[in-house]
């Protein structure tokens, strides 16, 4: 018996396999898409085709979820109602003042002759 009996012959393999060889992908056919659309569906809108097998999918909401989407909504007014405020003229204007207070050190420097 041999030191090199137990040596694989034949080309080097990467690991993972065979990279030539690559798995397909099952399509699925329309009607299985028509089917689970129409399964989705029907769970969103809480009825099912018999009517028997209904699913309640709205929840009640807490106390603490309705007064954090006030909040929101609030906030939301808010910023809508700020930027609804200034015209587009009056918020370039205030721009260029914000620059024009500005020191030189932000200027866009000179190069060139003279």
């Amino acid at each position: 018996m041999s030191a090199y009996d137990n040596v694989s012959k034949g080309s080097l393999k990467f690991k993972g396999g065979d990279s030539s060889i690559k798995k397909k992908k099952k399509k699925k056919s329309k009607s299985e898409k028509e089917k689970l659309e129409r399964a989705l569906w029907e769970d969103k809108v809480g009825g099912g085709s018999d009517g028997k097998h209904q699913r309640f999918t709205a929840f009640e909401k807490t106390e603490a979820e309705k007064k954090f989407e006030e909040t929101q909504r609030k906030r939301q007014m808010d910023r809508v109602s700020k930027a609804a405020a200034k015209s587009h003229k009056e918020k370039v204007s205030e721009f260029n003042n914000k620059l024009e207070q500005l020191s030189e050190h932000y200027d866009i420097p000179k190069v060139g002759p003279g």
